[in-house]
């Protein structure tokens, strides 16, 4: 009887095979994407995605912060979005990835304002 799994036979001999591994490990490991949600997603869809913790990866557009409030928005490929942290703020320019809760900020007429709350330092 032959045995025909992934343990027995050529299977580790085969070089193309190992190499073909090999690749395709890197590239699921480099891909910066994993684990992210794109923003369009989140903003095309918010309520299936309201209170809801995920991450964001992306460019910081413009930094913002006031008395009692300190923002950033955030730009992928897909879209962009206000992230409200009590963090030091990131640089503009600055490429991150982002962890947080996803919430309604406000309303305005038919505007409305969905927002990525990041996770703060003080719940670590």
């Amino acid at each position: 009887m032959k045995r025909t799994s992934l343990f027995y036979g050529n299977f580790y001999t085969d070089h193309k095979t190992k190499i073909s591994l090999i690749l395709c490990l890197f590239l699921c490991l480099g891909c910066g994407s994993l684990g992210t949600t794109h923003i369009k997603d989140i903003l095309d869809h918010p309520r299936d995605y309201e209170g809801k913790i995920l991450t964001i990866r992306g460019e910081v557009t413009q930094v913002m912060s006031l008395m009692v409030i300190k923002y950033f928005y955030l730009k992928d490929e897909t879209g962009e979005m206000i992230v409200v942290t009590d963090r030091p703020l990131p640089n503009k320019g600055e490429k991150i990835k982002v962890k947080g809760t996803v919430k309604e900020a406000f309303s305005i007429g038919d505007q409305h304002y969905t927002v990525l709350i990041e996770e703060s330092l003080k719940r670590k």
